[in-house]
């Protein structure tokens, strides 16, 4: 039991960590969307493709279902939303039931 609930709560900081890449990758697009980043800079162009690496994997298929409503992607969101109720309900409600 207790393995598990490790094994839940590391699961809980990946999903937090990744948060934290899809908000980054958020903002880096719009920093390159308002050339206020410079692409033709190695190191941009390396953690842009490095957070597209990591990123696209769960947002493509968001984007297939959900297509972009007047050049707004919300496919961030719906991720986003979907992490952040897996990490406030389902991995608590894991622990809570494992613990008793």
């Amino acid at each position: 039991m207790i393995l598990l609930i490790r094994i839940l709560t590391f699961v809980d900081w990946l999903l937090g960590f990744y948060v934290f890449l899809l908000i980054f990758a958020a903002i880096l697009s719009w920093l390159v969307a308002f050339q206020v980043v410079n692409t033709r800079n190695d190191l941009v162009r390396q953690v842009l493709y490095a957070l597209e690496v990591l990123t696209e994997p769960l947002l493509r298929p968001i984007r297939r279902v959900i297509p972009a409503l007047g050049g707004l992607d919300l496919s961030f969101l719906v991720l986003f939303f979907a992490i952040q109720f897996i990490r406030s309900v389902i991995i608590p409600s894991l622990i809570d039931a494992l613990a008793s």
